[in-house]
């Protein structure tokens, strides 16, 4: 994982005013230049598409910032809203904190913290009365998935038992199928996501939310390795199978961002 590529980084030669008014004019006229939008976003990091979007309201503030704004980012605001809605308590916490973007992207491992969290999670669960959810929710939602690697290991040895195995004992319903997917996640992540991208376009209809969140939340992380484990497990390049099941502007999008 420590040579993890990803798809997109920050664009050397930014210039955020050159790029709202290539936007603009983009966006005026007869018709609109997908195209040239599409060139621009998808070679922005997420912080200066976030500059971009922030300077280009601030500049026109009118019916075009709103159309640019579907290709900026995928907004948290509406989905944070619908899930204080539809869940509860142990289960809104965790899914609200993978929300916050708090998870460490780096590929550093603290051996004394793993160890650390190990404890503390074999005491939140194993070791006592009842499961403290907050502790495993907190961890398997904010390290990083080197670290967390290191803490299931380290979890092993102090307790006997494999993580997953704890968790399957310790927890239930909607909370466990929350952990087991964090820990699935964090011991193979590009393998996890490839699986992810591919039940997203497999059988009738696609999933463009998975194939949304995945490929652009990724992007600047480990996207590259992502799509080289998706050609090995299925035979098939990332951006071959994009475009047979995609098409239009929203295909163009994800294949920029591929690369």
């Amino acid at each position: 994982m420590g040579n993890c590529q990803p798809t997109v980084v920050p664009y050397e030669d930014f210039d955020v005013v050159a790029d709202i008014k290539a936007i603009r004019k983009a966006c005026k006229g007869l018709g609109t230049d997908e195209q040239a939008i599409i060139d621009i976003l998808a070679n922005r990091s997420a912080a200066q598409r976030l500059e971009i979007k922030h300077a280009y309201f601030e500049k026109y503030d009118d019916e075009i910032a709103n159309y640019i704004e579907t290709y900026v980012y995928v907004h948290d605001r509406d989905l944070e809203a619908d899930i204080e809605a539809d869940t509860s308590g142990d289960v809104r916490r965790l899914l609200t904190l993978l929300l916050q973007g708090n998870r460490d992207e780096s590929y550093e491992v603290d051996e004394a913290l793993a160890e650390q969290d190990a404890v503390s999670l074999f005491e939140a669960g194993e070791d006592c009365f009842g499961t403290d959810e907050s502790t495993f929710s907190f961890i398997l939602a904010t390290r990083n998935y080197l670290q967390l690697q290191a803490t299931f290991k380290a979890y092993e040895a102090i307790s006997g038992t494999e993580i997953l195995d704890a968790i399957d004992k310790e927890t239930s319903g909607t909370l466990k199928d929350c952990y087991t997917t964090l820990v699935r996640c964090a011991k193979n992540p590009q393998l996890y996501f490839a699986r992810k991208l591919n039940a997203a376009m497999k059988g009738a209809g696609t999933d463009e939310d998975t194939l949304i969140r995945i490929i652009v939340c990724r992007s600047e992380f480990d996207l590259e390795t992502i799509k080289d484990m998706y050609l090995e497990k299925y035979d098939v390049s990332l951006k071959d199978a994009i475009s047979s099941e995609c098409g239009g502007d929203f295909k163009r999008l994800l294949l920029a961002i591929l690369h």
